[in-house]
């Protein structure tokens, strides 16, 4: 097994609903938000964790190829491989996000390999920030109020107030991909991106958080645009 290559995956996440991954908050403020969204500690500006997109990809792929029952719900690993090791899906994910090997057969891990996958965090988009938000005093996250609603009384209950980045902001989003032994595993990356488009990312995407497009992306600085739209998640086979 050989490194034969680090491929870069780039291209922008553009929101098309408001985006809330929490950042926790240990204060709490007359006249504050409920949730924070997650902030740079120097710029103040939010952006997106990469290790949301990893577990986010992750869970949506496990989801996909019928792992998640095997794995009892939690994530797919060696020991769960080691009981199936024909299950290609579940070895293809285990080489591109890493497993806890803990009671795995050495010789599994040593055939797997090292993770795949690095995801980067994604930092606002330089252009879009300058275009959109300087240009027009505006800024990258809104409050929303949300509460329940008693369904006697018909009254509001429950009030609570959540920041969210604001839809159509724009981040800068990377990856890497090791390639060992000149492997592809390009098209199950893809997939994930693709799931990920049709789901949501962050908290509340039942109420529609967390909406997003993956657009400009490339492979090495070649357009992989063809190749993403080419991607079909739940394509019917005979």
């Amino acid at each position: 097994m050989q490194l034969t290559q680090i491929q870069k995956i780039k291209g922008t996440i553009v929101l098309q609903s408001g985006l809330h991954i929490g950042a926790g908050d240990s204060e709490m403020r007359i006249g504050g938000t409920d949730s924070p969204v997650v902030k740079h500690p120097v710029t103040g500006q939010p952006y997106i964790p990469g290790s949301s997109l990893k577990g986010k990809i992750r869970s949506l792929l496990e989801w996909r190829h019928g792992l998640v029952q095997a794995a009892n719900g939690a994530p797919y690993s060696f020991s769960h491989l080691a009981k199936d090791e024909n299950n290609l899906a579940g070895r293809t994910v285990i080489q591109l996000f890493g497993g806890a090997p803990d009671k795995a057969d050495d010789k599994l891990v040593e055939k797997i390999g090292p993770t795949r996958l690095a995801f980067w965090d994604c930092p606002l988009n330089t252009d879009w920030k300058e275009k959109e938000l300087d240009s027009r005093h505006l800024l990258t996250t809104e409050v929303k109020s949300e509460n329940s609603i008693n369904r006697i009384a018909g009254t509001a209950e429950h009030p609570r107030f959540i920041e969210r980045v604001i839809a159509g902001a724009q981040f800068d989003f990377t990856l890497t991909l090791k390639v060992l032994s000149g492997e592809d595993l390009l098209d199950t990356v893809l997939l994930g991106l693709k799931l990920l488009e049709l789901d949501s990312l962050g908290g509340s995407g039942s109420r529609g958080y967390g909406k997003l497009k993956f657009e400009k992306l490339t492979l090495d600085g070649a357009d992989l645009t063809p190749r993403f739209d080419a991607i079909t998640p739940f394509e019917q086979t005979a």
